[in-house]
């Protein structure tokens, strides 16, 4: 599949001396969800910045549809709908007008059926004449994606879009970004939440400290570095792990009365064989076992934490 957005070699060096990104390469896919995830600091909103043309690069190149976001400005961000961290709306508008202007600052013609279309996608339209101050914050935040659909964009950006919005409305956007993707629209999502790349995306990328660490398939990633965890729940309670069971990668539970085996599904041999066997020979009787698959999160944390 093509790429919509290309990255290469980005730095972005502030004045303070602080290196913002670290000579990023990304390639982004048209049509995909990608995920990009990375704790505070990292770089994240930076990059969006960057690729809006809202920061100035250092050096490197960014082309979004093929053409240079410096060089050609006006050509790349009539491509680009950003949805920003922070809500900031006029407060006395109407939404139909909010929306409606987003749209003409483009130099899009008006197109007052479109931009019906957007609101009641978002579930917006019986609020199209309200005031946004009148709106709740999950609400101001569907506002945002509709502005930023207005023009009719071919990648959006969506900077921490549910933070601070409850499980179900995040939940309601997430099928939203779904709907999205349907019609084409290639979506490039931060957020702080696991759980949203794990639902939504088609690639995640992990990003520290300036520097992107990966960009996978969701699904290759996790079965290539994922683990897996066999709970063994044991009928008394012990203090230590015995010394017969010393060999294995294994966790005693907080009540000693669990055993926490961790494998590789990547080896040939997983040893859980083994293992149960000398679970007996050391005179320890198990009441019940469950496996569990390491989280898109426990692999995000693991990979943060290893970089230096």
């Amino acid at each position: 599949m093509p790429s919509i957005v290309s990255i290469r070699n980005l730095t972005k060096t502030y004045s303070t001396g602080f290196q913002a990104l670290k000579s990023v390469n990304l390639e982004i896919e048209e049509g995909e969800i990608l995920a990009l995830l990375g704790p505070n600091g990292a770089g994240k909103t930076t990059m969006i910045s960057a690729i809006c043309g809202i920061v100035q690069p250092t050096s490197g190149q960014i082309l979004v549809g093929g053409h240079d976001v410096v060089r050609d400005f006006r050509a790349t961000r009539s491509q680009i709908g950003l949805v920003p961290q922070e809500i900031s709306l006029e407060p006395f508008e109407k939404v139909f007008n909010t929306v409606t202007f987003s749209r003409g600052l483009f130099g899009k013609s008006p197109d007052p059926e479109y931009v019906e279309k957007i609101l009641r996608q978002l579930s917006l339209w019986d609020k199209k004449d309200n005031n946004i101050q009148s709106l709740s914050g999950g609400m101001k935040r569907r506002v945002l994606i509709a502005k930023a659909l207005a023009h009719q964009p071919r990648v959006l950006f969506l900077d921490e879009p549910t933070a601070g919005v409850d499980v179900e409305l995040r939940k309601d956007m997430w099928s939203v970004v779904s709907d999205l993707k349907a019609q084409g629209v290639t979506i490039i999502l931060t957020t702080h939440y696991i759980e949203e790349a794990e639902a939504i995306a088609d690639r995640v990328g992990v990003i520290n400290k300036g520097e992107i660490l990966l960009v996978q398939n969701k699904a290759e990633l996790m079965a290539q570095m994922g683990r897996k965890q066999l709970h063994v729940d044991l009928a008394e309670p012990i203090t230590a792990i015995p010394e017969a069971l010393a060999s294995y990668a294994l966790e005693l539970g907080s009540d000693g009365r669990s055993l926490i085996y961790t494998y590789d599904t990547k080896r040939e041999r997983t040893g859980i064989t083994n293992f149960l066997g000398d679970l007996r020979s050391a005179g320890l009787q198990m009441t019940d076992l469950a496996t569990r698959q390491s989280s898109l999160e426990d692999i995000f944390v693991g990979m943060v934490r290893e970089k230096p």
